[in-house]
């Protein structure tokens, strides 16, 4: 049997399933308000799904954090506010379509 990858493993703590989550659900986001074609951006309710899949994406991403501050504690920090401008990009796609 081939064993199972930690980003399967809802129990255990990942990186790559936080980071993977929030691009997903950003680029769906992005697909859902009709994307490459900027004259036809509008809002969808389906974004609402993706806004809790990037919310997600985010609290995966927060529970890598370690008590003690290193460079990898850094790094996470980074990636939960490029997290937070997902999840604002997303908000401002639903609420403000163009």
């Amino acid at each position: 049997m081939f064993p199972r990858l930690a980003i399967f493993r809802l129990r255990q703590k990942s990186l790559v399933r936080g980071i993977v989550l929030s691009l997903a659900a950003f680029i769906a986001s992005l697909l859902l308000a009709g994307f490459p074609h900027i004259e036809k951006l509008h809002g969808s309710s389906w974004q609402v799904v993706s806004l809790f899949a990037a919310a997600w994406g985010m609290a995966e991403t927060g529970r890598c954090l370690r008590a003690r501050w290193s460079l990898y504690h850094a790094g996470v920090l980074i990636l939960l506010c490029s997290d937070l401008v997902i999840l604002t990009l997303i908000v401002f796609l639903v609420a403000y379509p163009l």
